[in-house]
């Protein structure tokens, strides 16, 4: 593919699995696990919902929704097991060949290959498997236009259809929720945007916008949701990313949770009438096209851009599924 996109991340994004602790008891309790409370459920929603939302418009959207991946993804008679491995085998090895979704990958391009821990997928594709999905209000008609063209490949539980509101006021929410949202939507406006500029103009021109519009993006998404949205790291591009003293240990408690392989949930703070949410930003193969190591994930024309925007730059040598950043959010109680 002439382009390593989509499925944002910016940032973007791929959390631990459940601890031990948590997966004995999950795995306890199965028989009481209801759809609210799958573990898969919120598993989708933080990891899947801020490329594959179930709310974007279809012209307004970097990724297919879920539903569409559960009816691609389930054929007829297909067990949990199978559809499980399918999910797995796509997230492990996400090239052209070895897509089921070519519609998908043709418009928005290859999903980046992420470091989803197994326990993860494995929750997320059963929830998928027993459930019904969220939906856009243009997919049903989209979706049957597909099948009526022999594009439509998903059978049996995947052609339910049901069209389920997504939670998304705030005053229905949890403050690690709520935190949670507001980071996550304004990724997506970063991300959309960011991954037009590359499809379009390449990486450099990328640079550039992040240069010039990731602030003035990332402050009318303030404005909307009313909030303080920042995002900081112990090893800025921009000097205006760092983080203090406060952020900085929320970035190591994150890391120490990466490394340990651990579910990494929001910190939630409420001071006085404040409530702070930090939340981590973990690299992915996308991301080492600019924050990668040179001359090996990243080339000499990106390093010699950057060195040129910000003489500065501590922003490289990452490798995939670091720590790159938190998200710093605040608002009113």
């Amino acid at each position: 593919m002439k382009h390593i996109l989509t499925v944002l991340t910016l940032s973007i994004v791929l959390l631990g699995c459940n601890n031990t602790k948590k997966d004995m008891s999950y795995a306890s309790n199965k028989a009481m696990i209801t759809e609210s409370t799958h573990p898969g459920k919120k598993l989708m929603e933080t990891n899947c919902y801020v490329c594959h939302s179930p709310v974007a418009s279809h012209d307004d959207r970097i990724g297919p929704p879920m539903i569409a991946v559960k009816k691609h993804y389930l054929k007829e008679g297909m067990t949990k097991e199978e559809f499980t491995k399918a999910i797995q085998n796509w997230i492990n090895n996400p090239t052209e060949d070895n897509a089921k979704m070519y519609g998908a990958v043709k418009r928005f391009g290859l999903m980046p290959k992420q470091a989803f821990p197994e326990k993860t997928i494995q929750m997320i594709s059963e929830y998928l498997y027993d459930n019904e999905i969220e939906q856009p209000e243009w997919f049903e008609d989209h979706f049957n236009s597909e099948k009526g063209n022999h594009k439509g490949m998903g059978k049996g539980k995947g052609n339910r259809m049901q069209k389920k509101q997504v939670k998304t006021n705030d005053n229905e929410m949890t403050y690690s929720d709520r935190g949670l949202h507001y980071a996550l939507t304004t990724k997506a406006v970063l991300g959309k945007n960011l991954m037009g500029t590359i499809q379009k103009k390449g990486t450099i021109a990328a640079l550039e916008f992040c240069n010039i519009k990731a602030y003035p993006l990332t402050d009318s998404m303030a404005v909307v949701h009313n909030a303080s949205i920042k995002r900081v790291t112990d090893k800025p591009r921009n000097q205006n990313n760092l983080a203090d003293s406060n952020e900085r240990d929320h970035i190591n408690t994150f890391k120490e949770k990466l490394a340990g392989n651990l579910e990494m949930e929001p910190i939630v703070t409420e001071i006085n009438e404040k409530v702070h949410v930090y939340y981590p930003i973990v690299t992915n193969d996308m991301c080492l096209q600019c924050h990668g190591k040179p001359n090996q994930t990243m080339n000499q024309e990106t390093l010699n851009k950057i060195n040129q925007l910000y003489p500065n730059d501590k922003a490289i040598g990452y490798n995939i599924n670091e720590i790159r950043g938190i998200w710093s959010i605040s608002f009113n109680k």
